[in-house]
């Protein structure tokens, strides 16, 4: 079969900003398992332009497929533009197979596909093996009703498969690396990067977050095998730079210091990021040599809040001191940390924020990010959240950096700007202007001023963003509402 599998373009600020974009490894990881099958696939990477919806379509009527694959990491968001382009696809080609998969699809299939006639199929769940059974029995002629973790109509009626089991074997299907192509994928200052995964899933049950939902159960590969194929992607691609999509790589100590050791023996020269756990970082301290060695130049750590009230609440199981303590490890071992604080959780007033940013001037870390707590619906958070009143009804900005909830005590506006200000205070601190001018390794002062020429970026253009731009509803609209 014919495939084209399709990157849509995204609106987050994440995308649009850096000016450098990373391959899309869930569909890379999807196109893998189908070219080994037989099945001739291409990549349309639309987020490059990014490409106009007209050209989308173009591209896709030149290219002819048979079935039409899209999906996106950020589906919340991302999922209202591939409704768009998909309807705009099926208008021209009535007879290509449109199918879609993500997160959002996974838990929204019967909304999607009861407003959305021009979906034929969606993936639920992890989709290398049952994009693979869907495809096969497509081309067989067979019925998809058998086939697990797959929604579609019957006599127009919307229905799901029972769930799919876990893949046990992460090193089953091949990602699908050849589908880069001549994409010009870059990350940190221009250097040539992939993202990759050591583990999926997280054992840890915060209410916000769906991975440990989605994944179901964590999982890791083999060290050995994935340090082989960061070996072969540095030397057959020229990769420089490995950004780890992983929630928490680093769950299983023993098999992480096994992929740390047998990447470090490869002796090649990488730049190593990714996220992960304060506490985990603390566990091992008696090998985060390793992790330096093996080429880690930064983490980001998911603070969330200052409040161990909120922190038990949202079950982050963490600790504020276990915080501040993994951020100065990561320092003495020559890893920069990068904090993430999200707005929201609580009815905040000004001294929550006055609060926060003493909390995080304590933490001492090297970057941080604020985010603005974005519930999703499938996640034990919405439940607590339902009944709130939302400001945002432009589900493309569902992304993390847009207000989403109304806040009781403060305006809007007033949120924004205090986000905005603790940002700029903490990166013009006198201790992180010390750190960008004259941190002893070259490579991590490199780090922190392409860190700081986007952020700088950023930060005026949400303010522009949220002045002049974004529409926020001035209909009073509660979250359950929105999703009815």
């Amino acid at each position: 079969m014919k495939i084209l599998i399709i990157n849509p373009p995204h609106l987050s600020i994440g995308s649009r900003m850096p000016n450098e974009h990373l391959p899309p490894l869930g569909l890379l990881s999807i196109g893998g398992p189908l070219i080994d099958a037989g099945h001739e696939v291409k990549l349309l990477d639309a987020e490059f332009g990014p490409l106009k919806f007209s050209t989308i379509v173009d591209e896709v009527l030149q290219y002819a497929p048979d079935a039409v694959l899209l999906g996106h990491s950020g589906s919340t968001s991302a999922q209202p533009i591939i409704n768009s382009i998909t309807q705009l696809v099926k208008e021209k080609m009535p007879a290509v197979t449109v199918i879609i998969g993500g997160v959002f699809p996974t838990y929204h299939w019967k909304e999607i596909l009861d407003k959305n006639p021009q979906i034929d199929y969606i993936v639920c769940g992890e989709g290398e093996e049952i994009t693979l059974h869907l495809i096969t029995a497509l081309v067989q002629h067979t019925s998809p009703e058998l086939i697990k973790g797959l929604a579609f109509r019957a006599n127009g009626i919307a229905l799901k498969t029972a769930a799919p089991e876990n893949i046990k074997n992460l090193d089953q299907y091949r990602i699908g690396w050849e589908l880069m192509g001549n994409y010009h994928y870059t990350y940190w200052g221009k250097r040539k990067a992939v993202v990759i995964q050591f583990s999926r899933g997280c054992p840890y049950p915060c209410t916000y977050c769906g991975q440990s939902l989605f994944w179901k159960k964590w999982r890791h590969r083999d060290p050995q095998l994935l340090a082989d194929e960061i070996e072969m992607l540095h030397h057959q691609y020229g990769i420089e730079v490995i950004n780890f999509a992983d929630e928490n790589p680093s769950s299983n100590p023993k098999a992480w210091r096994e992929f740390l050791e047998a990447l470090i023996a490869k002796n090649l020269k990488l730049i190593l990021v990714g996220s992960i756990r304060a506490d985990n970082i603390v566990r091992d301290a008696d090998f985060l040599h390793l992790y330096k060695k093996a080429g880690f130049e930064r983490f980001l750590l998911g603070i969330e809040n200052y409040d161990e009230v909120v922190l038990e609440k949202i079950k982050k199981a963490g600790t504020i001191s276990k915080d501040k303590e993994a951020i100065q490890l990561l320092r003495k071992h020559g890893i920069l940390s990068m904090a993430t604080y999200v707005v929201g959780f609580g009815e905040e007033k000004t001294r929550d924020f006055y609060n926060s940013l003493k909390q995080l001037l304590s933490y001492d870390p090297d970057q941080v990010q604020l985010l603005y707590v974005t519930p999703h619906k499938w996640t034990p958070y919405y439940e607590d959240v339902k009944d709130k009143e939302i400001i945002l009804t432009d589900q493309r900005k569902w992304d993390y950096k847009h207000q989403v909830i109304a806040t009781k005590y403060l305006k809007p506006a007033l949120v924004i700007l205090y986000v905005k200000l603790i940002e700029i205070i903490m990166q013009t601190r006198p201790k992180a202007v010390l750190r960008l001018l004259f941190h002893k390794e070259a490579r991590l002062r490199s780090a922190m001023r392409w860190y700081t020429r986007i952020g700088r970026r950023v930060w005026f253009y949400e303010l522009y963003q949220f002045f002049f731009v974004t529409k926020l509803t001035k209909k009073v609209v509660k979250m359950h509402e929105f999703w009815e």
